[in-house]
């Protein structure tokens, strides 16, 4: 692939160092850790004291809004004190989005300025209209006049620059010639890199940020693709915009960051959430130790690679359908399926804790128990409507299956590890399945599919489900679960074998020891979300979590982060800065306590109108801070209720859905045991 050097395998992609102040980024350096302030800039002491408490959790760049010119202004006091406190190591970043003069006052005090391309004197007003080629060089023209002073003083004063384009604020110029796509955002961002080469500053660090992971995914990977070719290997800033909050914001920044850090890709990184900003430290240590302990030192793998999927396009991967019990079907055009396995205590408990009310919405589609001995089919509990799916042990042949298939209902699953050698075995699972009207799940390595060819096709009239319960080989330098998952698909198409693929999230897929609830969530995230990013999974079992509801909610919640599934509301919501004109972390809350039962319904709350509208363009309505104590209501991105008291507006809010045919009223709560 030409954005990364291996799909399957971690080979980081080599960059530039950039110094941003004491601390380098790219090169040979760490992925770098960064968090940003949410008090108002210009209240010097409690910026400073936010400062101190993120740099104090690990944040090795904090950055800091300037909006104005007295807020950049501020940037002096605040480096001077933050120095005093013991901090004088830690780069300060000044985050600028439309005004070039408050950036050509924050660059005589920090490290590092972020500029916004879609903002920073350019136009965003939704205007449609076309743009002759000379129209478009005109605009350019003034984005030189406009962008260069900048570039110069950083040059002079040995700053850094990020160049951070966020889907939610492309200009009207990149939206009428590339769209509201990857490629807009990319020429958004090379536009000001070219500004940047033509006076010979390299001292430069990209972004690609969106609330929809896929776009994230896709957006970086073209960038790279793009910018390598004709560029300098700039490093990249890594994030997620919008993420969110609790589980759903650590589930969405996980999946566009991990992904990309498995390509290879990326060396700093920003959890977003809509919660304190020393919250965003652990979780992103978790992500960089779990991309890092992946990293090959190699620049390439020595034997050439291909793949079939297109990186810079989301295409779900082309699949026959197969049948999971006796109503639900997986594969072709169906959602991605839940299978959930029981742990080791009370079977029937278990069982009753998948079938409450609290579950209705995102059930276990199949259940899956464990075989040890061939014996034990005679005794295995009633599932419900949920699929039996039965893990057999390898030493479990077809002929042992065979005297207890007929109590085995139509549909069930049979989950059987098999080897290169185990083409005979194969063959008899087959014929079995096939005459039961069973489906067969393959636990296999890539490596046997070969050995296999054979005797797979030889039983093309069988469902096949195929999967991985197993790491990557030890001796495979650079491997990990993702690639191995890829791999599977790559030989499968080799092969021509188009069958369903199931995502399992065991504790052999881990990449590091699950020894706390964070890592197991993260890890899940990471290998069924970037592979739902890439088109990959049909079915996906988080194996990790020992309460079986727990891992069924969890499931569904990464199918929702991947964009593969919706089961409840989803939000939109930007992290807390100090351009923020209302509480986000009560407000969010307010809202999902209101909202959180409309399955399917996109809320988008934000606190400024920096991302607001373009961040909506997707959501079905939007809460966005207009000004101290206001709120603007949007339908989509048009703005439809300006300049509310923020008392009234929750009410506003959900009148508007309900004058748009998306509300329900919510189930009522059981007051029965």
């Amino acid at each position: 692939m030409a954005y990364c050097a291996s799909r399957f395998r971690t080979f980081r992609r080599r960059t530039v160092e950039v110094r941003v102040g004491s601390v380098g980024i790219g090169g040979s350096h760490p992925i770098r850790l960064q968090s940003m302030t949410t008090s108002d800039t210009q209240d010097v002491a409690a910026t400073v004291k936010e400062a101190i408490a993120i740099a104090e959790a690990g944040s090795e760049l904090v950055r800091v809004t300037a909006p104005n010119v007295a807020a950049a202004q501020c940037l002096r006091e605040i480096r001077t004190r933050f120095t005093a406190a013991g901090f004088g190591a830690v780069p300060l970043v000044a985050d600028i989005h439309f005004l070039p003069q408050a950036a050509m006052e924050a660059v005589e005090h920090v490290e590092k300025i972020r500029v916004n391309p879609g903002n920073y004197a350019d136009k965003k007003k939704f205007a449609v209209r076309e743009y002759s080629d000379a129209d478009y060089d005109r605009e350019l023209q003034r984005l030189h006049e406009a962008f260069t002073p900048l570039v110069l003083r950083c040059k002079t004063l040995g700053r850094a620059l990020r160049i951070g384009t966020n889907h939610g604020s492309l200009s009207d110029r990149i939206m009428n010639r590339y769209g509201d796509s990857p490629l807009g955002m990319v020429e958004s961002a090379l536009e000001f890199v070219r500004i940047c080469e033509s006076h010979g500053f390299h001292d430069l660090v990209l972004s690609m940020k969106a609330s929809n992971p896929k776009i994230v995914i896709q957006t970086y990977r073209l960038l790279v693709e793009r910018m390598d070719a004709a560029h300098r290997p700039y490093p990249l800033h890594l994030g997620v915009t919008e993420a969110g909050d609790g589980e759903d914001g650590r589930i969405k920044s996980t999946i566009g960051i991990g992904a990309l850090l498995l390509d290879g890709l990326g060396d700093t990184i920003r959890v977003s959430l809509t919660e304190d900003s020393i919250h965003e430290l652990p979780v992103a240590r978790v992500i960089a130790d779990l991309a890092m302990s992946r990293w090959h030192a190699d620049s390439a793998p020595r034997i050439p690679e291909t793949d079939g999927i297109d990186p810079f396009r989301y295409t779900r991967r082309t699949t026959p359908t197969v049948t999971l019990g006796t109503s639900i079907s997986a594969g072709a055009n169906q959602p991605p399926r839940v299978i959930v396995r029981l742990g080791s205590g009370d079977v029937a408990a278990q069982l009753a804790a998948l079938r409450t009310p609290a579950l209705a919405d995102t059930p276990a589609e199949g259940v899956l128990l464990p075989v040890a001995r061939a014996a034990d089919l005679a005794a295995l509990p009633d599932v419900g409507p949920a699929a039996t799916v039965l893990e057999l042990a390898p030493e479990i042949a077809a002929e042992d299956v065979q005297p207890h298939a007929v109590r085995l209902r139509p549909g069930t699953v049979l989950l059987r590890r098999f080897t290169a050698n185990d083409g005979a075995q194969l063959t008899a699972f087959a014929r079995l399945a096939q005459e039961r009207k069973f489906t067969l799940a393959l636990d296999l390595d890539p490596a046997a599919i070969p050995a296999l060819a054979t005797a797979l096709r030889a039983a093309e009239a069988t469902a096949f489900v195929f999967t991985l319960s197993a790491p990557p080989p030890a001796n495979s330098a650079g491997a990990h679960p993702v690639g191995a998952y890829r791999l599977l698909a790559e030989t499968l198409r080799a092969h021509s074998l188009y069958c369903p693929i199931w995502i399992r999230n065991t504790v052999h897929t881990a990449v590091r020891p699950l020894t706390d609830g964070l890592t197991r969530l993260l890890e899940a995230s990471l290998l069924t979300g970037a592979l739902l990013a890439d088109g990959i999974g049909d079915i996906i079992s988080v194996e990790t979590e020992s309460d079986p509801a727990r891992a069924t909610r969890l499931a569904y919640n990464i199918l929702q982060g991947a964009g593969a599934r919706i089961s409840k509301t989803e939000y939109v919501a930007c992290p807390s800065c100090g351009r923020t004109l209302f509480d986000l972390q009560t407000t969010t809350q307010r809202i999902r306590a209101q909202t959180g039962h409309l399955k399917g319904v996109k809320i988008a709350i934000m606190g400024c109108i920096v991302n607001g509208p373009g961040e909506m363009a997707d959501a079905d309505f939007g809460y966005v801070g207009g000004a101290p104590g206001r709120i603007n209501l949007y339908v989509g991105k048009q703005c439809v209720q300006f300049n509310l008291p923020q008392e009234e507006a929750d009410a506003r809010l959900i009148a508007l859905i309900k004058e748009h045919g998306k509300w329900v009223d919510p189930r009522p709560i059981s007051t029965t045991g």
